[in-house]
Formats: structure tokens, C-alpha cells, sequence
């Protein structure tokens, strides 16, 4: 802080030596990049205190400050770009962050940057306290305690001469010069304030990044173009209404130092409603197909599949979807990124293969998987099954004291008995032959081999996670029977008493029908179905390596809570 406090210091003398604006501008909005607008705009009201923009759900006003949110894949984080950070200002920070702080990074949460010593918060003397959390789209977010200027706060740009850069911004659109509690030099547009910090390299450039511009509002296009281009500003795109645009008023971008796009829009603009190419959700309609063959006469469902267009559907159907038959397209692909953000999203966007954008196929708008019951509601417990549940709740450890009181997830041992997606390793990839049908999913790397020659099940006394399967071609459907459960990795809460019959179904060129049926007398009153697709992208798609806790120190981390406890009892024993 003391290196960029004192560079910007230089800004001051050349701030208050710069020439008067030659546009009459002020600020406009930032625009960032989401994958999906309707989600942003939830979550920066939910948790900055800002609120959604009349007749449109693009847009937020933060203080009086708007923000834009677009929606397309980012191509990264905004720290380190031309434009690293956003700030927003609170009265009692110290009661922000620990309310952020407590969100968690599950679901559309708050992912904290913490400083070197491990802290949320850092007291600048004489300035402000402040901390730094990112939104789960990757833009960098400070957050300060100064009760001058609450709500929005600043842009904070990254610059190889921040004194140029900001004087640069306050020639162009005008501003005040300022200092922030006689420390901190910027340049300040009404309320809101525009900083610089040197960048030790040359930044990153911002468009396509979660920050993508800035803009700033001329009340006369023409003669602000023509004073900018007299000036030798490079033009990205010349003065025009934008496809979609909200008003007859034009946009046009320029190229601001450090690499930061920047738009120029006429007074009266109101952004853009944008008309996307979505990709056509192929799996929730059947339609006449005629099944391929292997050589030897049975339905060819050889290849890489994947589960990622199912991601985010509910197993059991929602109260308020009590009527619908199928979700619209904007229903789906909001849900879909809650269901990215509701999984660890604090990995980056290369790691999460359901990101909107990334995959070929549209998110599937099938309302719940649990298909039977028609309701879309798994059937009431029976009393044991109700014991069951209670024994299996009591038994969960706060703090594990060893490796079986996790998960057999946590373990590597086994996912789950029925592969719902998940936010990545989706992938199934199908091998058959003439006796066999060998399924392997990618997450852990299971392959279940089902022989399809009428051998007989194993006797009840081999037992095993997954169980004993046996398939049979029940015209074009792939029916596998799996029985001899041991009842240590049970799906939703099911004995060892289950039967689960899987049928597998191609219902068009680039769609596999997955049922699966759970049958299991000591738990429920009567046997239930799920259902979902799975599509071929083998253009896209290929099973990876799941190398679960090889390199992980996960299993140490968690089970050295327990260790510590153990040794608080000893030593209070003696």
C-alpha cells in the first residue's frame, strides 16, 4: 500500500496541472461478465446491498452507481487487467466481512482474499480499513470502511504510470482531482472515485475478463468522436446504436491506457438487450430414431457421453414447478449456474466443464428427475426407513476422528450409486461386446463391467459398494439388474436390502436416456424412478484423469482437527 500510496502522489501534481476536459462526460456504468445476468444481479443485491434497474435484469444501482452484467463465458479473473478491482464502501466493515465471511464459497457465495497473515481485514492508518472478497464470476471486489462515500466506491485500475493513466482519464472525461484522507490521490466524478496502481508488468487486457469496461456518458456523440480522435485516441469500434440497444442513443469503445476497453455512449443510453444463439436443448423431447447396431445385432451405445446438460436438476420436483411440464430456456440456464455456483465455484472456470457457454448443449428444461411417482416426489419412508434416517443423521461427526466417520466420496472409494451430475467429471464412456457392456464414469474412475449372457447373479453372501449387475436387451433398451449391495455407500439413505434397475435407452444420434430404479422395501413404501439424458459430444468431450487425493493433502487437513482435540483431552488429563 505504501508503494501505490506514493506513486500516486505524482498523480496530484499532474492532475492539478492538466488542461480542462475537452468532453463534458461523466460516469456511466462498468460492465462486467457473468455467465448469467439474472444470477448477478441476485447476487449483488443480495449481498452488496444494491438493487436490480427497473425494466431490465442486466443491470444493478449500487449507491447510484450502475452496474452491467453480461452474459457469456469469462475469459478470466479482472485482478491484474487494466481494471483489477471494484470497491464498495461500509459504515461497520468489520460487520460486513464477517457476514460475507460467513456465507461460505458453497453455493453463490463470497470467496474472501485473505492477507498474508491469514487476515479478512487490514487497517490502513489514516485511510480506511479494508479487505478484499471476489464475486463468482471472478471479479476482484474491496471492500473499505469510509462513511464519506458508502455504497459504491471506487474503480481501481492498474497502470505502468499511474499518474499518466489518470491523467489521461481526467483530460478525456473530466473529474475532479482529490486526495482521499490526504493520503490516497485520485481523480473524483461525483461520487465515485478513479485510482491507479503501478503494475509491475504490463496489465492484462480487460475485455472478455470478468471486469470488461468502463463507460462514460457524452451528451453530443459526434463532436466528443471527432475531439477524441483529434487527440489520436484509437477507435475499437465507430459511433452506432447497438444491435439490441434499449434507445436510439449510440456506443461507441476506445482504447484506454493499460489495455482497459473503454465505451463512450451517448446521454440516454440504457444498454443492450441481447439476443443469444442458445444451443437447442436435445434432451428433453423424444423423437423417431432408429438405433444403430453393433455386429453382432445389439444397440450400438459405444462412446463418450456426458451428464453435463442434466446438471442442476432437482431429484425431486419443486413446490412452485407443482404444474410445469418443462422449464423455459431462461429458467434452465439460471438454474444451471446455480448449480455451478452451488458446487465448489471457487475452483476457476477451466475447472467447472457446466459453466454456460462451455458446453455444446443447452441445459436440459426437464423440472425434476424423480420421474415416478408422477408427482416427481420419492414415496414416504416406512418406519425403519424413518430409523434409518434418524441413526444416520445422529451418527455424523462435527469434527471426523477417522477416515470412517467421511464420506466414501471424501474417501475415493465410490461417488455414488446413481451418477447425477455434478459440476465436472460427468463423462460415461460405453465399451461393449458380444457378452459385455462395460461402463466406466469418469469421476473416480468407476467401471462397472455387466455381462449380458444370462449368468446368473452371485449368492447373497458376496457383497460389495456397488453391487453384483446383471444386464439383459429388452428390445432397444439396455436393462442392468444390480443386487448384493453392502449398504456402505447408500443413495439416499437406501439398506442393503436394495435392487436397482438402470435401463439405458438411445433416443436420438446424440442422446442416451438414463433411467434408474430404486427398489428397497425396508426404506420406502414403494419403488421409485429417476430419469435424465446424457449427450455426445465426442468433438469435445474425453474422460480425464481422476486422481482424487493423489497430491492432496485433504484427508491430513481433515482429520488433524480430531488429533487436536485428542491432545487438548490429554493434556487436560494430567
Amino acid at each position: 500500500m505504501n508503494r501505490t500510496r506514493n506513486v500516486l502522489l505524482a498523480a496530484a501534481a499532474a492532475a492539478l496541472v492538466a488542461p480542462a476536459p475537452a468532453l463534458a462526460a461523466d460516469y456511466h456504468h462498468v460492465q462486467l461478465t457473468t455467465s448469467n445476468a439474472t444470477e448477478a444481479v441476485g447476487w449483488y443485491t443480495r449481498y452488496l446491498d444494491c438493487e436490480p434497474v427497473a425494466d431490465r435484469d442486466d443491470a444493478v444501482l449500487c449507491g447510484g452507481a450502475e452496474l452491467v452484467f453480461d452474459s457469456r463465458p469469462t475469459l478470466g479473473s479482472s485482478q491484474r487487467t487494466g481494471i483489477d478491482h471494484i470497491s464498495f464502501s461500509y459504515r461497520d466493515l468489520t460487520a460486513k466481512m464477517g457476514e460475507l465471511e460467513a456465507v461460505g464459497v458453497r453455493g453463490s457465495g463470497v470467496r474472501l482474499q485473505r492477507f498474508e497473515d491469514g487476515s479478512a481485514l487490514r487497517d490502513v492508518p489514516g485511510l480506511y480499513q479494508h479487505g478484499y472478497i471476489f464475486d463468482p464470476w471472478g471479479t476482484r471486489i474491496e471492500l473499505v470502511e469510509d462513511a464519506d462515500t458508502l455504497g459504491f466506491h471506487h474503480i481501481h485500475l492498474s497502470a505502468t504510470d499511474p499518474a499518466a493513466t489518470l491523467a489521461w482519464y481526467q483530460e478525456r472525461f473530466g473529474g475532479e482531482s482529490a486526495r482521499l484522507r490526504d493520503q490516497l490521490d485520485g481523480v473524483r466524478m461525483g461520487d465515485i472515485w478513479l485510482f491507479a496502481m503501478e503494475a509491475e508488468a504490463p496489465p492484462a487486457p480487460t475485455a472478455g475478463r470478468s471486469i470488461d469496461h468502463i463507460a462514460f456518458a457524452v451528451p453530443e456523440m459526434d463532436a466528443a468522436a471527432a475531439e477524441l480522435r483529434a487527440d489520436g485516441v484509437a477507435f475499437l469500434s465507430d459511433p452506432a446504436v447497438p444491435e439490441g440497444g434499449r434507445t436510439a442513443a449510440r456506443q461507441a469503445f476506445i482504447s484506454g491506457p493499460d489495455n482497459v476497453r473503454v465505451a463512450v455512449v451517448e446521454e440516454g443510453f440504457a444498454g443492450i438487450d441481447v439476443a443469444f444463439d442458445a444451443p437447442v436443448d436435445i434432451t428433453t423431447e423424444l423423437r423417431e430414431y432408429t438405433v444403430p447396431r453393433t455386429p453382432w445385432g445389439v444397440p450400438d451405445f459405444q462412446g463418450v457421453w456426458t451428464g453435463d446438460a442434466a446438471h442442476g436438476i432437482p431429484l425431486e420436483r419443486p413446490e412452485d414447478l407443482a404444474g410445469a411440464e418443462v422449464l423455459t430456456a431462461e429458467q434452465a440456464a439460471a438454474r444451471r449456474e446455480r448449480g455451478t455456483l452451488g458446487s465448489i465455484w471457487g475452483y476457476e472456470s477451466e475447472w467447472r466443464d457446466t459453466t454456460l457457454g462451455y458446453v455444446r448443449s443447452a441445459p436440459s428444461r426437464q423440472v425434476a428427475m424423480v420421474v415416478d411417482p408422477p408427482d416427481g416426489r420419492m414415496p414416504a419412508r416406512t418406519p425403519e426407513g424413518e430409523r434409518l434416517l434418524a441413526e444416520a443423521r445422529a451418527a455424523r461427526r462435527p469434527i471426523a476422528a477417522g477416515p470412517e466417520d467421511l464420506s466414501s466420496w471424501v474417501r475415493c472409494i465410490t461417488r455414488s450409486l446413481v451418477p447425477t451430475p455434478g459440476v465436472y467429471n460427468n463423462g460415461l464412456q460405453i465399451v461393449q461386446g458380444p457378452n459385455h457392456v462395460a461402463l466406466q464414469r469418469e469421476m473416480i474412475h468407476e467401471t462397472r463391467v455387466v455381462p449380458t449372457d444370462d449368468s446368473p447373479h452371485v449368492g447373497d453372501d458376496i457383497r460389495s459398494w456397488l453391487g453384483d449387475a446383471r444386464g439383459r436387451w429388452e428390445g432397444d433398451t439396455l436393462v442392468v439388474e444390480i443386487r448384493n449391495f453392502n449398504g456402505k455407500a447408500p443413495y439416499q439413505g437406501s439398506s442393503d436390502a436394495l435392487t436397482m434397475t438402470e435401463r439405458y435407452t438411445r433416443t436420438g444420434p446424440d442422446t442416451l436416456e438414463y433411467q434408474f430404479t430404486i427398489d428397497d422395501p425396508v426404506v420406502w413404501t414403494r419403488p421409485w424412478t429417476g430419469m435424465f439424458t446424457f449427450v455426445r459430444d465426442e468433438t469435445q468431450y474425453e474422460l480425464v484423469e481422476y486422481a482424487c487425493h493423489e497430491g492432496n493433502y485433504g484427508m491430513t487437513n481433515i482429520l488433524s482437527g480430531a488429533r487436536a482435540r485428542d491432545a487438548e483431552a490429554a493434556a487436560g488429563g494430567r
